[in-house]
């Protein structure tokens, strides 16, 4: 559906003011967008403009803001939502059914491709546990760093979950984590590896439970002061390499990690944000997150958990 001329003119008012610099007008413009009915979606190649939702839509990452009473529990599980509505759906009932009555969802609908926010949005009306956060920007646009970031900043409780939506839990996988975090691990994970040092820290190895020098991004949980204190890089847009980044800074600040491996009631499902991601983009940015990592720790074999 085209919008009005109106619309079209103020969009087209916007992307001048954005190009003159002037922000404030165009926050101005995008509100009366947004009045007309609109939500304006920046792209590379300019902007679209869709219907607007009902529901709250934040253009950026940096403006999102939320009621810290939503989240009231001990534990909140942390979700990037970038479409894959089936996923979605299946990741989420498994969570509310087996998650603990202790812990909360934080979800961060990233452009909603597949009308995926207006699932959350109906799932949020019927369960006080899933508080849904929504944007314009895609995860692309936000990068996956910032968008994890962004909900442990957010993040009022003791613990954050990072997952991804291709794990499916079929029992409470969540408070064996919590329980694993003390004072001598600060976060806990499904899956876990070990550096390669005689691969030149170029390739990592499972080797099933026990301390670690990664945690895989499918599932860990850690202590949110820490992830708030020492968050993932900002320069990491595409999670591929960005756990193993992330890890391997919280070891070489002195934390220990810890994988509890098949013991969890876990399955792997389709891993979306790899297989189906664009493949030079998604070989570009692995390879500058990977880059970092061998720039700033290879060699550093003191912040390695012991080899086993």
């Amino acid at each position: 559906m085209t919008a009005p001329k109106e619309v079209i003119d103020l969009a087209e008012q916007r992307i001048q003011a954005r190009a003159n610099k002037d922000f404030a007008l165009s926050d101005q413009l995008r509100d009366k967008i947004s009045d007309l009915g609109y939500v304006i979606k920046d792209s590379p190649g300019g902007y679209e403009l869709v219907v607007k939702p009902p529901f709250e839509v934040f253009e950026n990452l940096a403006s999102v803001k939320i009621n810290p009473n939503r989240l009231d529990q001990k534990v909140t599980i942390c979700l990037l939502i970038d479409g894959w509505l089936e996923d979605t759906k299946e990741c989420i009932t498994a969570l509310l059914k087996y998650m603990p009555k202790d812990a909360a969802i934080l979800a961060l609908d990233l452009g909603n491709k597949e009308l995926v926010g207006n699932y959350l949005a109906e799932t949020e009306k019927i369960n006080q546990n899933l508080v849904a956060i929504h944007t314009s920007q895609t995860l692309e646009q936000a990068g996956w760093a910032n968008s994890i970031n962004k909900l442990i900043e957010l993040n009022p409780a003791e613990f954050s979950v990072v997952m991804d939506l291709s794990s499916i839990i079929s029992g409470d996988a969540i408070t064996p984590l919590i329980n694993q975090i003390d004072d001598e691990f600060v976060a806990a994970g499904w899956k876990g590896s070990l550096v390669k040092i005689d691969d030149e820290w170029r390739s990592v190895e499972d080797k099933g439970e026990g301390e670690v020098d990664i945690l895989l991004g499918y599932l860990f949980a850690i202590k949110t002061k820490i992830a708030q204190e020492i968050p993932a890089n900002s320069k990491a847009k595409f999670y591929r390499n960005a756990d193993l980044e992330w890890s391997l800074e919280l070891r070489s600040k002195g934390h220990k990690l810890v994988a509890l491996g098949n013991t969890l009631p876990v399955e792997q499902k389709r891993h979306h944000g790899y297989h189906d991601s664009d493949i030079e983009y998604r070989e570009k940015e692995s390879k500058k997150t990977y880059d970092r990592i061998l720039q700033n720790y290879r060699g550093k074999t003191q912040i390695l958990s012991p080899r086993r």
